[in-house]
């Protein structure tokens, strides 16, 4: 229990240092440009690692890593962070990006018949309020294009797609492999799109190697690889929550980074959006009905001489015939059965 709680925190913390670190580098560089070097350093680390290590990659893992890399890496981070760069404010993506645990709740019952409770459905949307009151100050149209703010929903979406596909497909293959074959198809991707471009030439900036080296460090390795442990341990409802916690977290990153002061409504907001995480990933209640510990229960439960060795409601006195005689006499208690 502990230690899944301290790998949710550090998958909130790592995960917002996503944010970070693209306005970090794409105050230097185009979006592309930045995603390019990022997942080429990322994949190339990735793969000397798999190879020293001689990890096995089981059959069919690069057909389901490809189809995975594409929604979670490539689609989402394209999206969010192209948005970003055409001017939508990060505000309004963090904003759209915290539906993806309703996206993801609302598909978990005809995808793969896991069903939320009304607490589950009241803390996700309760963490949905905390967020709205969280970038409340930052809602606006800026300086995008109207369908630039198509771009992070597409995101937020395949995200959720790709979610769900892992869970549903249970893949083999290690966290290392996983991350080793979707690193390498955003590599691809993200570089191919930047040659077309004419934009896979970095900066001069030193700056936009520190950024590449945060991206990756935090966002590739720490991020990904805790999303990855996160959802094959708890599951989609439970990793989408506690994405919930990630704008407040990135607002204390920009704060102490960039100086950003909050706005008026976060404080509520971040007590909101704990309240209602905790809801969505608090344990069920034992039921009643099947545990022997309940009063009720136990008054209810009828007697028997095969028990388990809880202690049972002493039986009505046997009743016997009115009739003289010895065997007309009521047993004495010690030969009564257990």
């Amino acid at each position: 229990m502990r230690s899944n709680t301290i790998l949710a925190a550090a998958f909130v913390v790592l995960w917002s240092s996503g944010f970070v670190g693209a306005e970090l580098g794409t105050a230097h560089a185009a979006p592309d440009t930045l995603l390019a070097w990022r997942y080429l350093v990322a994949a190339g680390v990735l793969w000397l690692v798999v190879l020293g290590r001689r990890v096995a990659l089981p059959r069919g893992a690069t057909r389901r890593q490809v189809l995975l890399g594409l929604l979670i890496q490539v689609f989402y981070l394209g999206g969010v962070v192209t948005g970003v760069g055409m001017g939508v404010p990060a505000g309004t993506v963090a904003l759209i990006a915290a539906l993806q645990p309703l996206v993801v709740a609302i598909a978990s019952a005809p995808v793969l018949g896991e069903r939320t409770t009304a607490r589950q459905r009241a803390g996700l949307l309760g963490g949905l309020a905390g967020v709205a009151l969280v970038v409340a100050g930052d809602l606006g149209p800026g300086t995008a294009p109207w369908w630039a703010f198509l771009l992070p929903v597409g995101g937020m979406l395949t995200l959720s797609a790709g979610t769900l596909v892992e869970r549903r497909l249970r893949p083999p293959e290690s966290p290392l492999a996983s991350m080793a074959l979707q690193t390498g198809v955003g590599a691809i991707a993200f570089v191919a799109s930047a040659a077309l471009g004419g934009r896979l030439a970095p900066p001069p900036e030193p700056s936009f190697w520190v950024a590449v080296a945060w991206t990756v460090v935090l966002s590739s390795f720490g991020g990904y690889g805790t999303y990855l442990l996160v959802l094959r341990r708890n599951g989609p409802l439970r990793v989408s929550a506690l994405l919930y916690l990630t704008p407040p977290t990135t607002m204390a990153w920009t704060f102490a980074m960039f100086g950003e002061v909050p706005g008026p409504l976060a404080a509520p907001g971040i007590a909101l959006c704990a309240v209602g995480v905790w809801l969505a990933l608090r344990r069920p209640d034992p039921d009643p009905a099947l545990s022997g510990s309940s009063p009720s229960r136990r008054r209810s439960r009828p007697w028997s001489a095969g028990g388990s060795g809880t202690a049972a409601p002493a039986p009505a006195p046997r009743r016997w015939p009115s009739a003289p005689g010895p065997r007309c006499r009521p047993r004495p208690a010690a030969t009564r059965p257990r």
